[in-house]
């Protein structure tokens, strides 16, 4: 996003208090997302709001649009563009509980995986290596292992060539993952991991096209949770130049 629209004020909003997503039931994450972001836009009347997290979205997209008179953008698996570069038609799909065994999910895949097959497995610990990797402390490669053998498990005839990291924490762990891949699982060096960012970025940019940006404030990043948790990522925030932390 501060590529696509580097005049945009943006607001980074984490849901410290209702974490973990991927655990709640379907009827829990709707009722939060929907409450949160309505919150949200009286507060701070955004022209559009993204909904950064691939369970939210699959679970709560159509009822927040329904809500909200905003544009709102969603983040889904990227299984679209995931098998539009397969070479084998074997792709793989990282996410939480919740998203993985989501209609949507079967939707994107019955679309664009007609004549391949989509492997998913629930990799919920993964989100914890992130925020850990975030904070400058080790990452735990067991877990990585263990998340990627998930997969490989189901790969019995050696093709998977494609793994879509299906939650917005995923991608910061690519370096690992591609690491213990290859490395310690043997998988091709070819393989390659796919989110959706760069997608959601131009259709946020698509939907605000021909509109002005003038900054009349700091970018934010707000948090429902303890403030204290959210400073500790001060440094990596700023490097995205968001500067100021409150809590919402």
């Amino acid at each position: 996003m501060r590529k696509a629209l580097p005049d945009a004020q943006i607001i980074f909003a984490a849901d410290y208090a209702g974490l973990p997503y991927g655990k709640k039931t379907e009827a829990e994450v709707a009722a939060r997302v929907a409450g949160l972001l309505g919150r949200m836009s009286e507060r701070y009347q955004p022209r559009l709001a993204c909904i950064a997290c691939n369970t939210a979205s699959t679970i709560a997209l159509g009822m927040v649009r329904e809500v909200l008179e905003i544009p709102i953008v969603g983040t889904v698996p990227a299984i679209k563009p995931a098998a539009l570069t397969s070479k084998t038609g074997v792709i793989g799909l990282l996410g939480t509980q919740g998203t993985v065994r989501q209609p949507y999910v079967d939707n994107l895949e019955t679309e664009f995986v007609k004549d391949g097959k989509l492997l998913r497995h629930a990799a919920p610990d993964l989100v914890d290596e992130a925020e850990n990797k975030l904070r400058g402390r080790p990452v735990n490669r067991a877990v990585l292992r263990a998340a990627l053998e998930g997969l490989s498990e189901r790969d019995t005839e050696m093709k998977l060539d494609r793994i879509v990291l299906g939650c917005t924490h995923f991608p910061l762990l690519e370096e690992e993952l591609m690491d213990v891949a290859v490395g310690d699982l043997g998988m091709p060096p070819d393989i390659q991991f796919v989110d959706g960012a760069e997608g959601i970025a131009r259709r946020i940019a698509h939907l605000l096209e021909g509109q002005e940006f003038a900054r009349t404030g700091p970018n934010r990043a707000v948090t429902t949770g303890d403030i204290e948790t959210l400073r500790e990522l001060e440094g990596v925030l700023s490097t995205y130049g968001i500067d100021q932390i409150e809590r919402f």
